[in-house]
């Protein structure tokens, strides 16, 4: 798929999930302002269809950016957030930070989010670091292990502090709780992927392996803390906003890097104009299968990222 293609194809999806939805827009009550409806419309449009597509389309670019930078990181094409614990992490911090500090906002929220999930996603770094599998299957199929043991944990912990029901609908992936005034964290997003596009060619040399990148003048502990902190914050804020999303930084970025190749600068653009797509699609679906009601994102980009997760592992063993 060339550019210009994904290009119309995003525009495309971006119009039609301001379409879809249970309140019925016609456009030309936008533009006629003695239509009766008019005022009506535009609160729809304003306060919900629009909110909605902006925490889509950043929460897409997020977590897609998110599984790059992991995946230089490590040098694994199958790791992402979702395969190396840091949704669970950032799971268990909000957690705790309903039981702890009960009266935080939604930024307290987030800082107990990000510090569990970086140091879950730093543990987990230095586990694969040390552990140095020569089979590359192996290593996100630890990351699954060590993400079920936070969730595990997490879920135990709402079980005994009577919080599991709370828990189970609130962090399940959801874009329906999405209005003006809940979802502007979000925009985090934006300067965590000007950053990543900044330092794109300093990621791509990580990805060389540490002796090549120290030898080619790079701080590599620096530029892995960095990474680290970019992938935390983006975590954090898309679990506080909308909840866990899997599978969503796995996908994409290997389905570019199979047509364009592993060079940052040059394809972190389509990585990110990808998972937009891609969330933007599956939220679309979800909407559409079971009219009026919808099925939350967390299903329906789980069900999609998973197959896709399944079929790499395939061609891998092959």
């Amino acid at each position: 798929m060339t550019r210009a293609r994904l290009f119309f194809l995003f525009f495309l999806l971006c119009g039609a999930s301001l379409l879809v939805g249970v309140r019925n827009i016609a456009w030309t009550q936008l533009f006629a302002p003695s239509d009766a409806l008019f005022a009506d419309a535009w609160l729809t449009l304003t306060a919900s269809r629009l909110p909605r597509l902006a925490a889509l389309v950043l929460t897409g670019v997020g977590l897609s950016v998110c599984g790059v930078i992991l995946q230089h990181i490590v040098r694994n094409k199958f790791v992402e957030p979702a395969t190396s614990g840091g949704l669970d992490a950032a799971k268990l911090g909000i957690l705790v930070a309903l039981t702890v500090a009960p009266a935080a906002g939604t930024a307290g929220k987030m800082a107990f989010a990000l510090a569990f999930c970086l140091a879950a996603s730093a543990l987990y770094v230095a586990l694969i670091r040390r552990i140095r599998f020569k089979n590359t299957i192996l290593v996100p199929v630890i990351g699954l292990v060590y993400g079920g043991v936070l969730s595990a944990v997490a879920e135990f912990y709402a079980y005994r502090n009577n919080i599991l029901q709370s828990m189970q609908g609130w962090l399940l992936g959801d874009f329906s709780k999405i209005v003006q005034g809940n979802y502007e964290i979000i925009y985090l997003v934006l300067p965590i992927v000007a950053l990543t596009y900044l330092y794109a060619q300093r990621f791509t040399v990580l990805g060389m392996g540490e002796g090549m990148a120290t030898s080619l003048g790079l701080n590599y502990g620096a530029t892995v803390a960095l990474g680290l902190m970019l992938v935390a914050v983006t975590v954090a804020a898309t679990v506080i906003t909308v909840g866990a999303i899997p599978f969503v930084g796995l996908a994409i970025p290997n389905l570019v890097a199979l047509r364009y190749g592993d060079n940052l600068g040059r394809t972190l653009p389509i990585v990110a104009l990808g998972g937009a797509s891609l969330l933007l699609a599956c939220d679309i679906a979800g909407r559409l299968l079971i009219y009026p009601f919808e099925v939350p994102i967390g299903l329906t980009a789980g069900g999609v990222g998973g197959l896709l997760f399944l079929i790499l592992i395939i061609r891998g063993r092959q």
